[in-house]
């Protein structure tokens, strides 16, 4: 396998681009060589199967998805970030829609969904640490259940937007906030 990690990024990106696009079914090596606009074969020579790509396109979806290290400086305020979050998910549209192509297609392939589960679990547990470490409101289950939320915001943002458009998703950021992952009391 070729080890050139600049062009092993460009085919994973061109690879997100058809997923988002095409979904699943469109996704082979030959597309992806068509969309990062490079010989035919040249995926092959970096990816041994479908199957070695689906799981890279999984953690390159973590590495365009990671938040600016700016956003993560100064007084947090879990709304803000929250914002941001969703923000980037619309600048990154293609990568988010490819993610939920990635769930999809784990639910018919046992080995990528173990995969997906030690990967999503692992960010989970990461974004939980995280939020508690900066001593941001709210306790574990709070930061889980305003990460279901999210989820599910997220999707009817990007798949169904008109369902959301009688809700102002600030508004709704807010609520979550607040009723999630609410101050501890005053002592």
């Amino acid at each position: 396998m070729r080890q050139n990690p600049e062009r092993r990024a460009a085919l994973l990106d061109a690879a997100i681009e058809v997923l988002a696009a095409e979904g699943s079914r469109g996704l082979t090596l030959r597309a992806v060589d068509k969309e990062a606009g490079v010989p035919t074969g040249t995926a092959s020579n970096y990816f041994a199967n479908r199957a070695q790509l689906l799981v890279q396109i999984l953690h390159r979806t973590r590495e365009r998805l990671v938040p600016d290290p700016a956003d993560l400086v100064g007084p947090l305020d879990t709304k803000v970030l929250l914002g941001q979050l969703l923000a980037r998910m619309r600048r990154e549209r293609s990568v988010h829609i490819a993610m939920l192509e990635l769930r999809l297609e784990a639910t018919r392939r046992p080995e990528l969904q173990a995969e997906a589960a030690r990967f999503q679990g692992a960010e989970l547990e990461a974004n939980v640490a995280w939020h508690l470490e900066a001593g941001l409101p709210g306790d574990r289950q709070g930061v889980v259940l305003i990460y279901l939320a999210m989820l599910g915001l997220i999707v009817d943002d990007l798949t169904v937007p008109e369902v959301l458009e009688p809700h102002p998703v600030e508004g709704l950021i807010e609520a979550m906030v607040e009723r999630l992952l609410p101050d501890p009391p005053a002592e």
